[in-house]
């Protein structure tokens, strides 16, 4: 498991994009979004260097927890 601390995301579409740039890397990730804490979880086989540029494609500010 991965956490990551993501600034920027405040809705559900937030929510969306970060899972789909996630899957679009590795279909069969597990992502899970804590808006309230800022914070991802991802389950993948990517390394984290991938999921961050993932998510930072759709405009967030990334970093490992």
């Amino acid at each position: 498991m991965q956490v990551f601390n993501v600034q920027g995301m405040s809705c559900g579409h937030c929510v969306n994009a970060i899972t789909q740039a996630v899957q679009a890397r590795d279909p069969a990730a597990e992502v899970q979004v804590d808006l309230g804490a800022k914070t991802v979880q991802v389950q993948s086989s990517l390394p984290t260097d991938a999921v961050v540029e993932a998510i930072k494609e759709e405009g967030y500010e990334v970093s490992p927890a």
